[in-house]
């Protein structure tokens, strides 16, 4: 199934500058003060982890976080009666060890994504049946997917997922978009619509909007030290990035991490500066002012360039903020008393190369009830969202399941839809993609530190980068940096 999860990270930060406090009524107002040897910006998976970690090496940590819940990127939806649905990132796959460790760690299970019977597919008007398992029948497609899947992967393995603009033949990727490359390499204009689609969904963007460097270094990521990272990964369910979910949904992690670092995690804090001298940093938030030794930012690149730096921060590290832009993604999920399409040995999986959704999936809790069905919107689909009204939204979206599943797609007893491009602290999932130029011009910023500012979140992971898994292993990896420091 040509579909990916959409990662976990955390988001906060907005320009500003501290309250004043220079009379009665200001001082009355004026954030608290505390201090701690580091403070995280951002409770999202990312920064959790990164707190977690220097609890348990005894370190004191504050984590700062705008919204009023933790999570960032993960969010569970209530549909009341104690059911839930997802409507931010949910899926964990082989080799994304990082997150799977991280769930056990705070007891929450996994069970597998439905994934029985047969995909849908439509193509050049025409729906037809595929095992879930398998390929799409028709031959001609068939093949020329294995062959662009081996082109993309060999062309991956010479990418270094720590440092890929030192690729051998990087200023070359990185000078072209994916969607030249692919209308170079794959003959079949079936596939190349397929895997248009599947861009949307993965990153939330076009083929003509990514870099090819950095979709193949996207692909190098999708595995892990032992593993090579593979395109197939990305898009399959069995074997995939989409094989698993986590009982309850996937912000239960989150929540849990959160619960046992108690009153570390402020929220209903973002932070609107953040100031440093050679002697410590300070980070000022709307409830708290952190005085620590480091700062660990862990949120979306997009939303860090808000913050009021003192001093400004280095101009490869503020011009990578301007050209890391979030992808565009859209949830929409209708709600059903069953899923009646597995009584078709339907999986609810679906990928086609047109319309408001390209790709679908069965998202029912493991008992069975409710039946939910959601498509992912990504992409310049996504980009008209909000031109359209709510009615006109979520009668498309009904009406486009129509053509796979039948008439009763038409009547669903709820529907709930999320736009990432409309979150404050987020603005725009499931991950900020990379431009042509950008990885040889700015990469070496990625994760460099500033000071005593360090850098964590999703997209700087070397494995697994706009996923649940990318964001934990930065944690990880950001809270050895700042210790060893």
């Amino acid at each position: 199934m040509l579909l990916a999860g959409v990662a976990g990270a955390a988001a906060t930060g907005l320009a500003g500058c501290a309250a004043s406090t220079t009379g009665p009524a200001d001082a009355a107002s004026a954030p608290a003060t505390r201090t701690a040897d580091f403070v995280v910006v951002g409770a999202g998976l990312a920064g959790l982890t990164a707190a977690r970690e220097l609890v348990q090496r005894g370190r004191s940590v504050i984590v700062l976080e705008a919204r009023d819940r933790v999570g960032g990127r993960l969010l569970n939806h209530s549909l009341g009666a104690g059911v839930i649905t997802e409507v931010g990132g949910e899926y964990i796959g082989p080799t994304q060890d990082r997150i799977a460790a991280l769930a056990k760690a705070v007891g929450i299970d996994t069970f597998d994504t439905y994934n029985d019977g047969s995909n849908l597919l439509l193509l050049d008007g025409k729906v037809s049946r595929y095992p879930a398992t398998g390929l799409p029948t028709d031959p001609a497609v068939a093949s020329d997917i294995i062959r662009f899947i081996g082109v993309i992967d060999g062309l991956a393995k010479t990418v270094p997922v720590d440092t890929p603009w030192t690729a051998p033949r990087a200023d070359e990727f990185d000078s072209q978009t994916f969607e030249t490359f692919l209308n170079a390499e794959v003959r079949n204009p079936g596939t190349r619509a397929l895997t248009g689609s599947a861009a949307k969904s993965i990153w939330g963007a076009e083929p003509r909007d990514l870099s090819l460097l950095y979709v193949l270094w996207y692909v190098a990521c999708a595995g892990n030290a032992s593993t090579p990272g593979s395109f197939a990964r990305l898009v399959t369910t069995n074997g995939g990035a989409q094989q698993s979910r986590f009982v309850g949904g996937s912000q239960r992690v989150a929540q849990a991490a959160a619960k046992a670092l108690g009153d570390r995690v402020v929220l209903s804090a973002p932070v609107r500066r953040i100031a440093q001298t050679s002697r410590g940093v300070t980070v000022t938030s709307d409830k708290v002012t952190v005085t620590a030794g480091r700062v660990i930012v862990a949120i979306p690149p997009a939303v860090s360039a808000f913050i009021d730096w003192s001093p400004l921060l280095p101009s490869r590290r503020a011009q990578l903020l301007q050209r890391a832009p979030q992808g565009t993604l859209v949830k929409a999920e209708a709600i059903y008393d069953r899923p009646f399409w597995r009584d078709a040995k339907l999986s609810g999986q679906v990928i086609g190369d047109t319309g408001l959704a390209r790709s679908t999936f069965d998202n029912s809790p493991p008992s069975g009830t409710p039946g939910i069905l959601f498509g992912f919107v990504g992409g310049t689909e996504a980009r008209g969202w909000n031109d359209m009204t709510p009615s006109a939204r979520r009668d498309t979206f009904l009406k486009e399941t129509a053509r796979y599943f039948g008439p009763q797609t038409l009547k669903p007893k709820d529907y709930v839809e999320k736009n990432w491009s409309d979150e404050e602290w987020t603005r725009g999932c499931p991950v900020a993609f990379l431009p042509p130029g950008v990885l040889s011009d700015f990469g070496t910023a990625i994760r460099q530190p500033v000071g005593r500012i360090h850098w964590a979140g999703t997209e700087t992971a070397t494995y697994w980068s706009g996923y649940m898994d990318g964001a934990v292993s930065s944690g990880e990896r950001v809270a050895s940096e700042v210790i060893s420091a």
